[in-house]
């Protein structure tokens, strides 16, 4: 009995530091996000990093990715940017694979 409460108590520990994990990479790509988008929109630099951070609160609004594509693309073409849903998705993904290599660098 004791194995399997061993087993058990380490797959909730591997679930929970996976779920840890993933969290933090979704905060650094909505981080490198902003970042991205204000230097489209000709940001300074603190108002860049408070950009950025807006948008990783952002994702907190709803499930998936619509509410920081919804922002950003909103926020892009209020400022006179061109650029479409496409052009935010791509970097979106270009973005996750950036947070996850540095993310894992880290480790």
């Amino acid at each position: 009995m004791t194995t399997f409460n061993d087993r058990e108590r380490a797959e909730e520990a591997k679930f929970a530091h996976d779920e840890e994990t993933m969290f933090r990479i979704h905060a650094r790509r909505n981080r490198l996000l902003g970042q991205w988008a204000a230097d489209l929109m000709g940001l300074s630099a603190v108002e860049a990093e408070g950009y950025a951070k807006g948008v990783v609160q952002a994702d907190f609004e709803e499930a998936g990715d619509e509410d920081v594509v919804r922002k950003l693309l909103g926020d892009l073409v209020s400022a006179g940017v061109d650029a479409d849903e496409a052009t935010v998705r791509a970097a979106l993904e270009a973005k996750m694979v950036e947070a996850r290599r540095a993310l894992i660098g880290e480790a």
